[in-house]
């Protein structure tokens, strides 16, 4: 358990950023991979209305699926934390009630959007046979909403021990268990978009198994909860994982406005718009791997009170995205013509999708430093930074940016003032990150330390 404890604090920084995010990125794009082949698959069925519903319920389990990401962040960088201080046995308690909290939580938060989502989707801008298709798709898919949030708290307790291996492996054998489920019942049973939600379902079954067998098997598994531990932990759980879930909210609130306006423009520029935002996180899953990558190094250098390679991690994290995003733009733009001839590209479609494909992905970079930013804060008692970065980033930085594109230039201008708003909150982002990074607090002991201390001086008096 040393070695885990010392994992992040020696080393090169530049090696433990990439490896952890390559790791991390294989099971993420294995999984994005997947709702990339379930658009291609719904494609080839030649229903407008099937892509555009895709588009719609989309926006929406980003939505969900949000929420999980708040409470892994929070799981993630509470565990890194004590492990960087030493201290494995409140590692372990924060690992079992931050996973209990969280499955507590996405339960009550999943069943109120599914009794929402006929509303929820005609918000989005759905409407007649599209709308019905897109609530159908979600209803089935929404509810296994703790079984996810089950296997990303579980993946990101993994990469707090510097498992980035085993957490991969859990997504990855999720992704390959959609992908063969997917073309089976999509064709096999003629199950369209059922077929699609069903293997989504089952995937994210085995996520949150392959996710808490490693756990049990080689991390000492977990505490035995009691009502004192879930209460004392509630707290350190909720600062990080409130500001953290409203933080991750605020991208699909925004994602659902672009869609929101990009319905004005018709069906074929809500399913262009599909594609795009379906291509986004396969072509730079390895920087949203990143983002959870670079949490734990900053948590475990914190904790260990080494501000030096704090600030180091941040600034390595920036070099790697600014090389994955130079690769991966000049990808895309070389496979423009494989693109078309995949999806059957024409119209709005085909010059939104080219759009991204090259000159505008280069941009990405933007949200890259906003993902670094936003771990730093969350693993260096700032939480409420990434909150106000992230709700500012898809509020001011993209309702005004949206509207001017759209008048300007319609459909495409709509994305390019979503990436353009973009980078001017990135440079916000930066600015406070510095800030954070330049004050004691980048090297202090745990903060809720106070709560582990309580928790000891309970059991002294029993």
């Amino acid at each position: 358990m040393a070695e885990t404890q010392a994992k992040f604090v020696t080393g090169n920084l530049f090696r433990h950023i990439t490896v952890m995010s390559l790791t991390a990125s294989v099971g993420l794009m294995a999984v994005f991979a997947v709702d990339f082949i379930d658009m291609i698959f719904i494609a080839m069925l030649g229903k407008a209305e099937l892509a555009a519903a895709i588009g719609y319920a989309g926006a929406i389990l980003f939505f969900t699926t949000s929420f999980g990401i708040g409470m892994a962040i929070a799981a993630g960088a509470l565990v890194a934390r004590a492990l960087g201080a030493g201290e494995v046995e409140l590692a372990r308690r924060r690992a079992t009630n931050a996973l209990i909290w969280g499955v507590v939580f996405g339960a009550v938060f999943a069943g109120v959007v599914w009794m929402n989502l006929t509303s929820l989707s005609a918000l989005m801008g759905a409407s007649g046979e599209t709308l019905a298709l897109s609530v159908l798709y979600l209803q089935i898919i929404v509810p296994s909403l703790p079984f996810l949030i089950v296997g990303m708290v579980g993946g990101a307790i993994l990469r707090a021990h510097g498992d980035a291996r085993r957490a991969m492996m859990a997504t990855l054998w999720g992704g390959l268990v959609n992908a063969v489920l997917d073309p089976i019942l999509i064709f096999g049973f003629d199950l369209e978009l059922t077929g699609a939600a069903l293997a989504s379902v089952a995937a994210r079954l085995v996520i949150a198994y392959a996710a808490l067998q490693p756990l049990l098997k080689h991390y000492g598994g977990f505490d035995r909860p009691t009502l004192n531990t879930l209460t004392i932990d509630l707290r350190p759980i909720a600062v990080i994982a409130f500001p953290a879930i409203l933080t991750q909210l605020a991208t699909p609130v925004g994602q659902a406005y672009v869609t929101r306006v990009m319905s004005e423009y018709g069906e074929d520029a809500v399913a262009g718009l599909a594609i795009v935002s379906r291509m986004t996180p396969l072509a730079f899953g390895v920087l949203f791997a990143m983002s959870g990558a670079v949490g734990p190094i900053i948590g475990q250098n914190a904790g260990a009170g080494n501000a030096a390679r704090v600030r180091g991690a941040f600034r390595d994290g920036l070099i790697f995205a600014g090389l994955v995003v130079a690769l991966m733009s000049l990808l895309l733009f070389l496979l423009r013509p494989q693109l078309q001839a995949l999806f059957q590209l024409d119209g709005l479609a085909l010059v939104l999708v080219f759009l991204f494909a090259g000159p505008l992905s280069l941009l990405f970079f933007f949200n890259a430093v906003i993902f670094v930013a936003n771990a730093a804060f969350n693993n260096l008692a700032h939480p409420f930074y990434s909150t106000w970065v992230n709700w500012g980033r898809h509020t001011l930085g993209t309702v005004p940016f949206v509207l001017l594109g759209a008048a300007w230039f319609g459909a495409p201008g709509i994305l390019v003032g979503q990436y353009v708003g973009g980078a001017v909150f990135a440079v916000i982002a930066f600015v406070l990150a510095q800030r954070v990074m330049a004050t004691p607090a980048a090297g202090d002991q745990d903060p809720y330390a106070r709560q582990s201390r309580l928790l000891s001086l309970l059991h002294l008096r029993r």
